[in-house]
């Protein structure tokens, strides 16, 4: 327990007393911390948002699953110059899948992924889209629920029946009014009826480009069978032909230990990077969590060490200003000396007007360091998040700072021979 003397509170309060007759340069000087304490807490929080939104994207898409997808080759200088018809053909096989589920019997699902770019009609609303055909097991793969309806099952996949099931946006523009459950919707000559509707994804983007809640997602046998594995694009004078089975394989594995051997096997089997043409590349989340991780901790560190750095030039200029002091109030500490003051009462004194400075300037650092990170919240909506432990750690180190810069101050005051003291004019 702490016991303040008569004489410590009255240093205090002489401290306080000489703070207030220099109003302005004492506020500057708080000015000096408040904008470094701030700042250490409102960089911290737009890191840690900024880290935070792109730790959950890479979550998203599973730390156990690995995806292999197929992507166009280069194109090569004849074929540019090639003539006005051109067929391509590239990337994941049926037969691919089939070899990764005899080799991978330990994975928990191995599951197709085709996707056809469409534009979807239910009367006078239409939807630019892409039709994913896939498996049941799809939806465990990528945890993701249904909001209404039922998701695909092994009877459609089965009978190629020709069901549908919505992401959240493009059951929002197709049926605005309606409820989208049982109706038909025109993918060019083929009808498909609405079975489900997904719940509302956000963040995620399919690997294709279009944001997962604009995709419709069919059974893969359905989606081969009425749009088969080759794509028209036409335009004037030139057609392209590019013909694709699979555009995705997602595995899931029972655990992350098993993910980068699974990612190993895959590699090897598929000659990824090995091929004759660059059509396959491997996505393991859990390697690029890892990464990601590992930058976030050394983005941090950077800055909080610029942060840290304006909390420095805080503290030197309550030296500054510490010193300035000690010089004019000379004549004063020559006669407290000579009236019985210790050295120690006069360290204290100076002391408390810096742990007064810093203190207040910390305070009001923090106040501002956790608005400024609301601010840019509301007004960017972009994510911010202030830790407690960076609030404490800031406001500690203003503290810390204030007290460390002002012992020098504080000592040369106390060393004053009082004689030479009292003649200063």
């Amino acid at each position: 327990m702490v016991v303040i003397t008569k004489n410590g509170l009255r240093t205090i309060r002489l401290g306080i007393k000489s703070l207030m007759l220099h109003k302005l340069r004492s506020f500057l000087t708080i000015l000096g911390l408040l904008f470094g304490v701030a700042s250490v807490i409102a960089m911290l929080a737009v890191g840690e948002g900024a880290n935070y939104e792109a730790l959950e994207q890479i979550k998203a898409l599973g730390p156990t699953n690995v995806m292999v997808r197929s992507q166009r080759p280069p194109e090569t200088r004849s074929m540019k110059e090639g003539s006005r018809w051109q067929w391509f053909e590239y990337g994941l096989r049926y037969v691919d899948a089939e070899r990764i589920r005899a080799l991978l019997p330990r994975a928990e699902h191995v599951v197709s992924v085709r996707e056809t770019p469409f534009s979807l009609r239910n009367g006078q609303h239409w939807a630019s889209s892409i039709i994913v055909g896939t498996e049941p097991a799809w939806l465990d793969v990528v945890s993701v629920r249904v909001a209404e309806g039922r998701w695909i099952g092994d009877v459609d996949l089965d009978q190629r029946e020709n069901v549908i099931v919505l992401g959240n946006q493009a059951a929002q523009v197709l049926f605005p009014l309606d409820k989208p459950l049982g109706k038909i919707i025109q993918a060019g000559p083929t009808r498909f009826t609405v079975i489900g509707v997904l719940e509302d994804v956000g963040r995620e983007a399919s690997p294709g480009g279009m944001p997962l809640d604009m995709c419709c997602f069919v059974p893969i046998t359905t989606s081969r069978q009425r749009f088969g594995d080759t794509v028209r694009k036409r335009s004037v004078g030139s057609e392209e032909r590019t013909k694709v089975e699979l555009h995705e394989i997602k595995l899931k594995m029972p655990s992350t230990r098993e993910v980068l051997p699974a990612a190993q096997l895959l590699s090897s089997v598929l000659e990824i990077g090995a091929r004759t043409q660059d059509d396959v590349k491997l996505i393991v989340p859990l390697e690029t969590l890892r990464q990601h991780e590992a930058t976030a901790r050394i983005f941090n560190i950077v800055l909080g060490s610029i942060a840290i750095i304006s909390l420095l030039v805080g503290g030197i200029g309550i030296m500054n200003v510490m010193l300035a002091t000690v010089t004019e109030r000379t004549r004063e500490i020559g006669i407290r000396r000579a009236l019985g003051a210790r050295r120690i009462n006069i360290v204290w004194q100076f002391l408390i007007e810096t742990a007064v400075l810093s203190s207040v300037g910390g305070l009001l650092g923090v106040a501002f360091g956790v608005g400024i990170p609301a601010m840019i919240t509301l007004l960017s909506g972009n994510l911010t998040i202030v830790l407690a432990h960076h609030v404490a750690l800031a406001a500690g180190i203003s503290v810390a700072v204030g007290l460390l810069f002002g012992l020098y101050p504080a000592w040369r005051a106390a060393r004053m021979d009082p004689v030479e003291a009292l003649r200063h004019e």
